[in-house]
């Protein structure tokens, strides 16, 4: 039994499971092996039995398809809100931004230059700023100061020179407005003290705490300067400070001087300008410069005068005109007191303007040289003929008389003009016509041709046409007293003109005030040609020319003072009661010299007249006489007018009666 072999042992199969829900049906499944690594479930092995569990973990689909839901919800909106952008809303959200950020600014052109006939300018352009801001600088947000405003405007307004409070509700316009103006025109010294200020500020500025003048810029601009202060300044007038022409020539000539603005498109960040982004710029046409007919040698001569005098008389206000006989150019306008266009604000406001051509008044006697060439043009007399002059004169309804009782004087039509006597020029007139009423018409026309009571050709701003009623509408006294210088009413130009229409042989020529205009190549264009016209012949002119001459160089003329040694010179003398501009009644005087030099070759007109003199002499040849020499023999030095060599011819002023 031994060589036999053991009897297996017969170790039994797996379990098969067992058959659930009959035949046909799978069985349960068979158990998990379990993972060493898991921990059991409940902490603990049931039955006590020990060894790890399997965690059960739930589908991730649902999650997934949760969060794809999600992100394709919002990228929907996303694109929807990108297409409304984009395609809806385009249009205005361009525009919006191109208004946010594009800037479009005018340039300003260069105005032109005024120049006296030589060249030297008399008005010019410099640099300057125009200081600006933007106001959304200046927000809580932006500068973390609640009083950002206030505190800027305390810091430049006393540098400019504006109301620190405007300056203030300014930098506070809200509105989304980026660009303000806070001042036009100030000079380089005022940005550098504003630039310095930035600087201080900005260096001690912080990102908690930034600068309070950050918003404060500047643009390039210009500034109106008159090199010669005072000099001409009735005659220049001035700009505003919008920068256009508010008085005299540069209002008149604005549009010349003033030029064609341009402009300039870009995109600005922050204030600044964006280098890299582009724009457009259309250049600016500078204004054409101005050459006048003035001379400035002999308008500061005749400025001195006339101001030395007026302060020297403690007077209201006084005038003189030079003008060139032969071509009716005006050489000189000045006018006392004056004021300086650099500076408006210390101005007189009465001394604004150009009295010399705005002013009104009754000329007086210098009016005679009219009267005197209707009655020498109309045969009625000649300088010879006896006037029998007495101490007063009953006309009308009133009893003239001269400006000094004298007795009976028998004077010569010359001896009339040469001492200047009101009732020889009434006697004198009234042989122009038959009736008084047909002699007030021909003096009437005379003076018309002359000028008298219409523009002066300038077309100056507010120039008067002084003040001459048709003769039909002349009262009883005034067909007396117009043919003296009053009842009339002229200005200074106006006077100058009449003896200068003498001068030139009886043609009257337009006066002018402009020569012509410069471009950008500098080459003048000539003014247009004044008008002519024919007032009385030139043998009338001759004759008064001698007639006036003995009121300077006789010794019974009244215009001794204004001689001249080595020329032969013409003259007048005026002294008329004056109407007071504030009651429309008369008070004071207003004295008066005109006259032309050389008297046998004219060349220069020169005319003075003072408002109400109210220290020492009034009479017109006593203070206006010494201002026509003076200024007078400075216009013949200045031009090189030779002395005259022929002597001069004398007249007979009075004729003994019986002869």
């Amino acid at each position: 039994m031994t060589d036999r072999e053991p009897p297996r042992r017969r170790v039994p199969g797996p379990a098969r499971p067992r058959e659930r829900g009959g035949p046909g049906r799978p069985g349960p499944r068979p158990p998990r092996r379990p993972d060493p690594g898991a921990a059991p479930r409940g902490g603990r092995p049931r039955g006590g039995r020990s060894g790890p569990r399997t965690i059960r973990l739930g589908s991730p689909r649902p999650r997934l398809r949760m969060v794809g839901l999600g992100l394709t919800l919002v990228m929907a909106v996303f694109v929807g809100r990108l297409l409304q952008v984009q395609v809806v809303d385009a249009g205005s959200f361009t525009t919006a931004a191109q208004k946010n950020r594009v800037v479009s600014r005018e340039i300003a052109p260069e105005r032109g230059a005024i120049t006296d006939r030589d060249g030297v300018e008399l008005a010019t352009t410099v640099d300057a700023y125009d200081i600006t801001a933007d106001p959304t600088m200046f927000s809580p947000e932006q500068t973390k100061v609640k009083d950002a405003p206030e505190q800027a405007a305390a810091l430049i307004a006393p540098i400019l020179g504006a109301d620190e409070k405007t300056v203030a509700e300014k930098l506070r316009t809200g509105g989304g407005v980026r660009y303000v103006m806070l001042a036009r025109r100030r000079t380089p010294q005022v940005w550098t003290q504003i630039k310095d200020l930035k600087t201080a500020f900005a260096e001690r500025a912080t990102k908690a705490a930034p600068s309070v003048l950050a918003g404060i810029f500047q643009e390039s601009s210009s500034k109106r300067v008159y090199p010669n202060g005072q000099l001409a300044a009735g005659t220049l007038g001035w700009v505003n400070s919008e920068g256009r022409g508010a008085g005299g020539l540069e209002a008149q000539l604005d549009k010349e001087l003033a030029g064609t603005p341009g402009q300039i498109r870009f995109a600005q960040a922050g204030g600044r300008q964006v280098p890299t982004a582009g724009g457009s710029e259309k250049p600016a046409v500078p204004g054409d410069d101005i050459e006048l007919t003035l001379n400035r040698d002999i308008q500061w001569a005749a400025q001195q005068a006339i101001s030395e005098q007026v302060e020297k008389s403690k007077a209201d206000r006084g005038y003189v005109i030079v003008q060139d006989t032969r071509t009716g150019e005006v050489l000189a306008m000045a006018n006392a007191p004056g004021f300086d266009p650099n500076d408006l604000s210390k101005a007189d406001v009465n001394a604004l303007g150009n009295p010399a051509l705005q002013d009104v008044y009754e000329p007086g006697s210098t009016s005679k040289i009219m009267s005197m060439a209707a009655v020498l043009e109309e045969n009625a007399a000649t300088p010879g003929t006896h006037v029998t002059v007495p101490n007063r004169l009953h006309r009308g309804d009133r009893l003239f008389q001269d400006d000094i009782d004298h007795p009976t004087w028998q004077l010569t039509l010359n001896g009339v003009l040469a001492k200047s006597s009101n009732i020889g020029t009434i006697l004198a007139t009234g042989q122009l016509g038959r009736t008084q009423p047909e002699a007030n018409r021909v003096l009437y026309s005379y003076l018309h041709k002359f000028g008298i009571g219409q523009a002066s050709g300038l077309g100056f701003p507010g120039e008067t046409p002084g003040i001459l009623a048709p003769p039909d509408k002349w009262s009883t006294s005034q067909q007396y007293t117009i043919p003296f210088g009053q009842g009339l009413s002229i200005n200074a130009m106006q006077a100058a003109s009449v003896y200068s229409t003498i001068a030139n042989g009886g043609v009257r020529i337009a006066p002018t005030l402009v020569r012509g205009t410069k471009g950008e190549d500098g080459r003048l264009t000539p003014a247009k040609k004044p008008e002519k016209t024919r007032v009385v012949s030139e043998k009338t002119a001759r004759t008064l020319s001698t007639m006036l001459e003995s009121v300077v160089d006789d010794e019974e003329g009244t215009g001794a003072l204004a001689r001249i040694p080595g020329y032969r010179v013409a003259g007048k003398t005026g002294t008329a009661n004056r109407v007071d501009p504030k009651t429309g009644r008369y008070r004071g005087y207003t004295s008066s010299f005109a006259g032309f030099a050389p008297a046998d070759k004219p060349r220069v007109t020169v005319y003075c007249a003072i408002q109400n003199p109210t220290k020492g002499s009034y009479f017109g040849g006593q203070i206006c006489g010494p201002i026509y020499k003076k200024v007078m023999e400075f216009a013949l030095k200045t031009l090189q007018v030779p002395p005259t060599g022929a002597p001069a011819a004398r007249l007979p002023v009075t004729f003994t009666a019986g002869d």
